[in-house]
C-alpha cells in the first residue's frame, strides 16, 4: 500500500474516557453486551427513547471531560503532520462529546465524522466519505481502532486495519492486519508503510 492517510477511532484508541459501557446498558435497560447505539435506535420514538438518549449523552459528556490521551498519541499526531499524511477520526460517539474532548486537548484533524454524520461503524460509509474528502483510495488508508467494529468498518471500505490493544489481547485480534500495543509501535508501523517496507 502507498500510505496517504490514517483514520482513527476515538474512545479506547486516541483517548481513554473511562466510559463504563456495562453501566450505560444498565442505566438504559439494554441486555448485556448488546450494542448501545443499535439498542437505543430500536426503542420507539417517545419518552423512553428520549430518556435513553439523555442517559447516553450524560455518560458521553462525563467521559469527554475526563478523557486522557494514551501515551504517545500527541507525539504520533505531530509526526503524521511532518509526514504530510491526512488524519481523520470516525467515531460512534456524538459530535458534542468529540468537540468537548478535542477542544480540551487542543487537537485538530483533517476530517472528523461522528454518529450524526454517517451510519455507525461497522458500516463503511464514514470511512468511504473520509477517503473521498481526501481524494485518496481506501487501499492507501490505514484504519486504527480498538474494537471489532473499527476493523470491520475499515475492511468493509477496503482499507487496511490496525488493532490498538494496550491490554489483554481481545478475541477479535485475528481480524486485524496488524496489532499494536502502544503508539510507539504504531509509529514504527506507519514509518514502514510510508517507506513501502
Amino acid at each position: 500500500m502507498a500510505l496517504h492517510g490514517i483514520i482513527f477511532d476515538m474512545d479506547g484508541t486516541l483517548v481513554d474516557s473511562g466510559l463504563d459501557f456495562d453501566a450505560i446498558r444498565r442505566d438504559i435497560g439494554l441486555p448485556e453486551r448488546h450494542p448501545i447505539l443499535e439498542g437505543v435506535e430500536a426503542i420507539p420514538e417517545g419518552p423512553e427513547h428520549d430518556r435513553a438518549l439523555e442517559i447516553l449523552h450524560r455518560h458521553e459528556h462525563e467521559g469527554a471531560v475526563r478523557a486522557t490521551p494514551y501515551p504517545g498519541v500527541a507525539e504520533l499526531l505531530q509526526r503524521l503532520g511532518q509526514l504530510e499524511l491526512h488524519t481523520g477520526v470516525l467515531t460512534r460517539n456524538s459530535r458534542a462529546s468529540v468537540t468537548t474532548t478535542f477542544g480540551l486537548l487542543d487537537w485538530t484533524f483533517d476530517t472528523v465524522l461522528t454518529r450524526e454524520d454517517a451510519p455507525a461503524k461497522p458500516d463503511p460509509t464514514g470511512v468511504l466519505a473520509i477517503c473521498r474528502d481526501w481524494n485518496v483510495a481506501p487501499a492507501d488508508v490505514l484504519f486504527v481502532g480498538d474494537y471489532l467494529f473499527d476493523l470491520q468498518a475499515g475492511h468493509n471500505a477496503g482499507t487496511r486495519a490496525a488493532l490498538f490493544a494496550p491490554g489483554p489481547m481481545p478475541a477479535w485480534s485475528d481480524e486485524a492486519d496488524w496489532v499494536v500495543k502502544e503508539f510507539d509501535e504504531l509509529g514504527e508501523l506507519i514509518e514502514q508503510l510510508c517507506d513501502g517496507t
